[in-house]
């Protein structure tokens, strides 16, 4: 049976990624240190290890005891916005701890690293956006993306440890901490919601993304090491169609059954518009069918409201507090 350890499997789309792998048929082993996930999230036929990818001393105990063929590397801090305000912290989740990741995988055998980047790696302006697109991230958060991206292939060169790239976005879906108040807007609509509060939106609201379900991503993801086209390449994967915040917040009002009470914020430095082009994923892994915004808010409003609203927590490791959005006060620990 072959192994595969899956980091960030108690979170969201770490989850959904090792379910997809155990029907694989493999067997997948959990390494999450809670700080953004829940234990309950992690597939039953899962091994769970409670413990950070910073502790290179763990990441190598894993490696020497689990013999592992695939790493999927999904474990990260993905707050693009609040990364320009804690870049130590980025870096050293987002960028350290997968280069312990790599290390080992080098060391121990691995037969390929699967690693979830995203489109923060291409910044403004460059829609929609191509895998040969040049990079110009415009975060912190973007800019250690692309850096892992760099270290994969100059790893492979050297050592030869095969790789693939994920450049997914906006991801939605259920299992998502909707308490997360930094990240993952369709989250945090319906967590404000869920408590009778108005949707805050920043800015005017005609921002565009790609609203992303996980079911158009985690299966992608999961079986890419089946095929042999897809290794050492970069994909973007996710939705075609771009909406405007303002409308998604109108989407995620209608299935949540509640009025769509919009509160406008100060806009915040964020790239305008950002949407990808899949013709490179469609072309190795097929065209699919994917999921429509109104029907993956539902699926997500459904899980939503069985599980409540999660209290939002604020980051209180702020190195930079020049220009920092008022919203984002500071009140309670998010742990690292």
């Amino acid at each position: 049976m072959l192994a595969s350890l899956v980091t960030g499997g108690a979170g969201f789309m770490g989850s959904h990624v090792a379910e997809h792998l155990l029907r694989m048929g493999h067997k997948v082993v959990v390494l999450d240190d809670l700080s953004g996930g829940f234990s309950e999230n992690v597939p039953n036929d899962a091994v769970f290890v409670q413990g950070s990818i910073l502790d290179n001393r763990l990441v190598d105990d894993l490696f020497r005891r689990h013999s592992f063929a695939y790493v999927y590397h999904l474990a990260a801090y993905a707050a693009e916005g609040l990364s320009h305000f804690i870049k130590r912290f980025n870096y050293s989740n987002n960028l350290i701890g997968s280069v312990n990741l790599i290390n080992a995988a080098v060391n121990y055998g691995v037969k390929c690293f699967v690693f979830t980047s995203s489109i923060a790696v291409y910044g403004a302006g460059q829609v929609p956006m191509r895998e040969d697109t040049i990079p110009i991230p415009e975060d912190s958060y973007g800019i250690s993306k692309l850096a892992v991206e760099q270290e994969l292939r100059v790893t492979h060169e050297m050592f030869g440890l095969n790789y693939v790239v994920f450049r997914p976005h906006n991801v939605y879906g259920e299992r998502q901490n909707i308490g997360d108040r930094y990240r993952n807007v369709v989250g945090i609509f319906m967590n404000q919601l869920l408590q009778g509060k108005p949707l805050t939106v920043f800015g005017d609201g005609t921002q565009q993304r790609a609203f992303t379900h996980i079911n158009d991503v985690a299966p992608v993801i999961a079986s890419c090491v089946e095929h042999t086209a897809a290794m050492n390449q970069i994909f973007n994967v996710g939705a075609d169609v771009p909406h405007s915040v303002k409308h998604l917040a109108t989407v995620v009002a209608a299935a949540m059954r509640k009025p769509c009470k919009i509160e406008h914020l100060d806009a915040r430095n964020e790239v305008k518009i950002a949407f990808s082009d899949h013709s490179k994923a469609e072309a190795v892994f097929g065209k699919r069918e994917k999921v429509s915004l109104e029907a993956g808010v539902g699926m997500m409003a459904d899980w939503v409201e069985k599980n409540g609203a999660r209290e939002s927590s604020t980051f209180d490791a702020i190195e930079i507090e020049r220009n920092l959005p008022p919203s984002w006060a500071l009140r309670a620990k998010v742990s690292g």
